[in-house]
């Protein structure tokens, strides 16, 4: 049997299953997550089985090439996770090869209020972050409290955009300029989000992207950097894969320079192995069509969720949008306030008593958690609000999955706990 002719009766039967399956939908639970996919990906990742092209390959390079011309930069390096994002971001920005690169004890700006692979990175690399606090109503870092964290020794910038609200990068950017830093954007929760008309991730240096189950769009695993500068994208290559030079655009210049090495097996650089299959390329190459669509239901949600709950934002704060802001809706965020007759864990346990699963807003104040006793680091203020956050805060799901039930439910069952307390 050929390939095409197996394809085309798998096919069939595919999208008769979907077709006679909802996968999105989840009779048990309203859950923080939903898958994502459907025949095309499916397909495609048979297809790559079938042909036994599953290492990373030309699917992996098609999927860089369109997540790059979505975001409009002009480079971009899949890998296994958004977390290898970063973990490559800082070794690109910090490895002996570039100008100026961030050295041992040099000191990166970051929010508290983040997850742990932005930050663990900074360890690898030796440096030493420097938390400051975040805006109490849109959750993302607090551009008034740069000034107070510079140092002589700060090197960089990592803002997060948290839960898909874009930093304010104006501010950021000139910042940066004003003192020669590097700026990498965590854009890992923040697909198709804009600030004032551009999508995140492509203001800084690098940007990074996680297309985890749970994300925008899913790869299942996987993550990518992105880049304005072609030698940053040269070394990511490199970086990605063992230090060699086979996936770099250069590679035949860099072989002619040394003859007497393979150039199968040309090592130019240190390096990891953090390759995505080509069946994660295979996700990506349908998924990423999918993503605008996928915002507007999230948006539409959040909308709903915005105006159906406004009347107890005296007891808990709503999510804030700024003007001139695309926000892409990570997860809708809730945080009880001190004076609210009642706790976050209250609210939590009735939501998931009803069946609607809740989840922590990423870290919290990632100074609390006891893995930072190993390192050094330093923080500005007390981080106030990124502790609040982390007392009083919690997120549920947002996405394709949440339809008008489920979107009526959550708000009928947080209005139903209010009454009750109130």
């Amino acid at each position: 049997m050929k390939l095409e002719t197996a394809l085309n009766e798998i096919k069939n039967i595919v999208d008769m299953y979907f077709s006679e399956n909802d996968i999105y939908k989840d009779e048990t639970k309203i859950r923080l997550i939903a898958p994502s996919y459907g025949t095309k990906e499916v397909i495609e990742v048979i297809e790559s089985l079938l042909s036994t092209n599953v290492t990373m390959g030309k699917k992996v390079s098609e999927f860089e090439n369109m997540f790059s011309t979505y975001l409009n930069v002009k480079y971009g390096t899949m890998v296994n996770s958004g977390s290898s994002a970063n973990l490559i971001a800082l070794q690109i920005l910090s490895n002996p090869a570039i100008r100026n690169n961030i050295k041992p004890k040099d000191e990166i700006i970051t929010p508290a209020l983040t997850w742990s692979t932005t930050v663990f990175p900074m360890f690898d690399i030796h440096a030493v972050p420097v938390f400051v606090d975040v805006d109490p109503k849109t959750l993302t870092i607090d551009v008034n409290q740069l000034k107070s964290a510079l140092s002589k020794k700060t090197k960089a910038i990592m803002p997060v955009h948290l839960l898909g609200h874009p930093c304010d990068m104006d501010y950021i950017t000139e910042f940066a300029e004003d003192n020669s830093l590097y700026i990498i954007e965590d854009c890992c929760e923040a697909h198709g989000a804009m600030w004032k008309g551009k999508k995140v991730g492509s203001f800084g240096d690098i940007g990074t992207f996680s297309f985890f189950f749970s994300h925008h769009i899913s790869t299942i695993e996987g993550g990518i950097v992105v880049t304005n500068n072609e030698e940053y994208n040269l070394l990511s290559k490199s970086l990605r894969a063992h230090g060699w030079i086979r996936e770099r655009k250069d590679r035949s210049i860099l072989a002619k320079k040394y003859p007497f090495i393979s150039e199968k097996y040309l090592f130019i650089n240190k390096g990891y192995n953090l390759r995505p299959t080509e069946l994660q390329g295979a996700f990506g190459i349908h998924q990423i069509k999918k993503l605008d669509d996928f915002i507007k239901i999230r948006e539409e949600n959040a909308k709903y969720w915005l105006s159906e709950l406004d009347e107890i934002k005296h007891l808990i704060q709503l999510p804030t949008i700024k003007k001139d802001v695309k926000h892409s809706w990570f997860g809708f965020p809730l945080i009880v306030k001190d004076e609210a007759p009642f706790k976050k864990d209250d609210l939590i346990q009735y939501l998931e008593l009803n069946n609607i699963e809740t989840r922590p807003i990423m870290s919290g104040n990632i100074t609390e958690h006891p893995a930072l006793k190993y390192f050094k680091w330093r923080k500005i203020g007390n981080l106030e609000v990124s502790s609040k956050v982390m007392k009083n805060g919690f997120f549920f799901g947002n996405h394709l999955g949440i339809k008008n039930y489920e979107r009526e439910f959550i708000a009928e069952k947080i209005r139903e706990f209010i009454d009750y307390k109130t």
